[in-house]
């Protein structure tokens, strides 16, 4: 009985030590619990680097080309008081010679008129002029010209205006006018017409209104012709204007007679804007005054407006002429219509 109880006791152990062996020799089917995640870091969005700007290279601002060069020649414009051509052949030649003494680049240009001429000073298209007496007086009142050189012909700084016809046209003097078609070469012209106006007004005439018509040409030679051909009763130039035309029209001064005559007038000019440099205005007037001192300058001037020297001159040379229109009671725009 007592074998038969320890044999269960043995069989018992073995079952138990069994169990446990087996038990041991099974793999774990349990799933081990995640490891704790952490959330993914957060990236800053991928950007290009930022660059600090780019400045523009720093420039030095842009200087316009030195007056008298190439680039920004010195515009000298011309009273337009004859045959474009012509005047512009005549000033050529002189603004050559200017640039060779002076190195100093001039380009001569004819406007359309004299009040364009003016226009073109007083905005700055222009530096440097040719200008009548009446364009002068009304230029410096706007501040737009400075005079520096007056022309010389025939030995003098003055001339005269005078008023011509037909010599079968019956007209003799001033107060024959009445009724008559008037040749002047332009409203603006000193002696074609600022003076004719002065001398019919002191004579009893109001040209606006005892003048049948007045007749642009738009140049001296130009109202020469109108008379010779008859297209005008009578018109005024400067004094003598006939040798314009004498070399086509040789019969032009017996066919075109003077019948009044004006006083004297101050003779045309070079003039410069006021703001002209001053060194740039010395050189060129100095290059200028040469040309009286060789027969090839003297040519040269005598092919512009038939000068024959030029003489150094101030703003005062035309006072006279000023008296002259204040005396007549007429203001400068006045006259100019």
């Amino acid at each position: 009985m007592r074998k038969t109880r320890t044999l269960y006791v043995v069989l018992a152990l073995l079952l138990i030590a069994a169990a446990v062996l087996t038990a041991c020799g099974k793999k774990s089917t349990s799933t081990p619990a995640p490891a704790a995640t952490q959330p993914p870091a957060q990236q800053a969005p991928t950007q290009a680097p930022t660059k600090a700007p780019t400045k523009a290279p720093t420039q030095a601002p842009t200087q316009p080309p030195a007056l008298g060069t190439e680039a920004n020649p010195i515009i000298w414009v011309l009273t337009p008081s004859q045959d474009t051509q012509k005047v512009l052949a005549g000033a050529e030649p002189i603004a050559q010679y200017i640039e060779e003494k002076t190195g100093l680049v001039i380009v001569p240009k004819i406007p359309t008129d004299y009040a364009a001429q003016i226009e073109a000073m007083c905005s700055g298209e222009a530096q440097m002029a040719a200008l009548n007496t009446f364009g002068y007086v009304r230029a410096h009142q706007k501040n737009c010209a400075d005079v520096a050189l007056a022309s010389v012909r025939y030995g003098s700084t003055s001339y005269a205006g005078q008023i011509i016809t037909q010599a079968n046209s019956g007209i003799t003097g001033l107060k024959d006018l009445v009724g008559k078609t008037f040749c002047r070469p332009d409203p603006e012209s000193t002696s074609g017409w600022v003076m004719p106006k002065l001398m019919m007004l002191g004579a009893g005439i109001d040209p606006d209104k005892d003048l049948a018509r007045i007749v642009d040409t738009g140049g001296h030679d130009a109202t020469v012709l109108a008379v010779y051909n008859g297209d005008c009763d009578a018109g005024a130039t400067f004094q003598d204007a006939r040798v314009l035309v004498a070399k086509d029209y040789p019969d032009v001064n017996d066919k075109v007679v003077v019948i009044a005559q004006s006083p004297p007038i101050p003779n045309d000019n070079i003039s410069f804007r006021p703001d002209f440099p001053k060194d740039l205005r010395e050189k060129i007037v100095t290059a200028l005054l040469s040309l009286n001192d060789s027969d090839q300058g003297k040519a040269m001037l005598k092919g512009l407006f038939s000068w024959q020297g030029l003489e150094k001159v101030d703003d005062s040379f035309y006072d006279g002429f000023r008296q002259a229109l204040e005396a007549s009671g007429l203001s400068i725009e006045d006259l100019s219509k």
